[in-house]
């Protein structure tokens, strides 16, 4: 008996490299692409080890939990590390990057998450890469949460490492990922004695044994199952249109933020400016002596497919995430996550509106 995920033709480099130029055509970018096959920590990780080595400097952009796990990664790799720690309910901005580079003009690596879903922040990237540009240091990009949400153009921001994933705003798998790695990246990482070869983190492996041998035979067998959901998540980004899947992004972000100030109860959006706040997910504050991780599994407990769930870590009390992100960016999941969220503060014996907040989010959303 044939089963159409497990008796599939092998992937063919051809297609595989079909799939690579449509990563690259969603990225608009001229910029190899190496499709990882792994979950994107695979090409951060990779992209940290050999881009950083002892007697280098990295600013590191913190603006989130990744940022924190970045900067673990580059001490690990010997390097100084400069944080810059912005608060969590904040964006960085272009003028915080320049003063911390003018304060210290050996750093030659930069690292920043575009969008934060774990706290709802998202980076003006476009600004911060003038900046980087100009100090001529290198520059990765955690585009992970963004692409698919949010405009998202490495080429042209002087991105010089962008790390993509599928599992989010694009709709796509968990278990690929991909960078694109500009021409001055692939000399930082060549020049480092300590960046990874023969490694599952290797991305100069992927350029020696199938960028720069033509592409004609893969180094090892691929993901296919991943593979074949990346290509089919692109071709539907592709149908609906990138405009479009952004567009609706940002439509679910404001209606959300919009919705829940207006249902009451004590909810508050946790990132202060709406400009700063991230399309792919909002985060919420729970009123004083709620506990956000109890208010979630009530709100989930009619239905537990809403994309609700409470923060990570030291905000699992206090933070709710609603993931309005790839199927979950429709008017519908904003309005079910809103009034499951108004039931489990009214159980909590809050006093909600979910009259005033259907009444924002159809006021807020953009036309369809």
């Amino acid at each position: 008996m044939t089963h159409p995920f497990l008796d599939l033709p092998p992937l063919t480099a051809d297609h595989f490299a079909a799939i690579e130029r449509r990563v690259a055509g969603l990225l608009a970018t001229e910029q190899d692409v190496v499709i990882t096959q792994g979950e994107a920590l695979l090409p951060l990780e990779g992209c940290i080890r050999g881009g950083a080595r002892p007697g280098s400097t990295a600013l590191n952009v913190v603006t989130g939990p990744y940022g924190q796990t970045f900067g673990n990664w580059l001490r690990d790799c010997g390097a100084e590390v400069v944080d810059l720690v912005v608060p969590f309910h904040a964006a960085v901005t272009a003028e915080q990057v320049g003063q911390a580079l003018a304060a210290h003009p050996e750093i030659d690596f930069v690292s920043l998450v575009h969008a934060e879903a774990a706290t709802g922040n998202t980076n003006p990237v476009a600004e911060i890469g003038e900046v980087v540009r100009a100090h001529g240091a290198l520059f990765m990009l955690d585009a992970v949460a963004s692409v698919g949400a949010e405009p998202l153009l490495p080429d042209a921001w002087g991105v010089d490492l962008c790390v993509i994933g599928a599992q989010k705003a694009m709709g796509g798998p968990a278990g690929v990922s991909a960078v694109s790695v500009s021409a001055r990246a692939w000399e930082r990482l060549a020049d480092n004695p300590r960046a990874p070869r023969r490694s599952y983190l290797s991305l100069l492996d992927w350029k020696d044994r199938w960028i720069d041998a033509g592409r004609t035979a893969l180094p090892h067998a691929p993901a296919q199952l991943e593979m074949l959901a990346l290509d089919a998540c692109v071709e539907r980004i592709e149908a609906e249109g990138l405009d479009t899947l952004t567009a609706r992004h940002a439509s679910a972000a404001a209606a959300t933020r919009a919705g829940a100030s207006a249902l009451g109860g004590g909810l508050e959006p946790y990132v202060h400016e709406a400009r700063d706040a991230a399309p792919v997910a909002t985060t919420l504050r729970v009123p004083a002596g709620t506990d956000a991780t109890a208010l979630v599994r009530s709100a989930l407990a009619a239905d537990p497919s809403l994309p609700l769930v409470a923060g990570g870590g030291a905000l699992a009390r206090e933070m709710i995430r609603v993931n309005h992100y790839g199927v979950d960016a429709t008017r519908g999941a904003v309005l079910s996550s809103l009034a499951a969220l108004g039931s489990a503060l009214t159980e909590a014996g809050r006093t909600t509106d979910l009259d005033a907040a259907r009444e924002a989010v159809s006021e807020t959303w953009a036309n369809d």
